[in-house]
């Protein structure tokens, strides 16, 4: 078993509802972190605290174990013109950053009339996900 504070690598994949893969490492560096740091989702957390250095576990979280349910009042309207011109489409991903230099990706939801719906929930916000983890090495 593994204990707070130690170091985890694992290697992962992570999948849609619908069987496609969105997230892997698998065969690229190992995702390392520090068991109770709260540097992965908590749920994660507590499935990896059962596991050992080699041991596999396959685990479908939903929204509100993963990233969340989508929230409506996320969702803010702008004026299109605010958005640079290349990224002022449907499904636009952009990067901006608070008063406080945290950095989010937000999304457009829609444009019209010169007004653009911009979509601030986490891009997995309201998805169930799998997760497929191998502990590589426990330190």
């Amino acid at each position: 078993m593994i204990r707070k504070g130690q170091r985890v690598e694992l290697e992962y994949s992570v999948f849609l509802e619908d069987g496609k893969v969105i997230d892997s490492n698998v065969g690229e560096n190992p995702l390392a972190f520090q068991l109770g740091m709260h540097q992965i989702l908590p749920a994660l957390e507590d499935v990896v605290q059962d596991l050992g250095k080699g041991d596999s576990k396959r685990i479908t979280l939903d929204p509100q174990d993963a990233y969340g349910e989508i929230d409506p009042s996320a969702f803010r309207e702008v004026d299109a013109a605010a958005i640079p011109e290349d990224l002022r489409y449907v499904g636009a991903v952009l990067g901006v950053q608070d008063d406080e230099g945290n950095q989010y990706r937000i999304r457009i939801e829609s444009i019209a009339e010169g007004t653009a719906i911009i979509d601030f929930n986490h891009p997995l916000a309201g998805k169930k996900l799998t997760f497929e983890m191998r502990i590589i090495d426990v330190q």
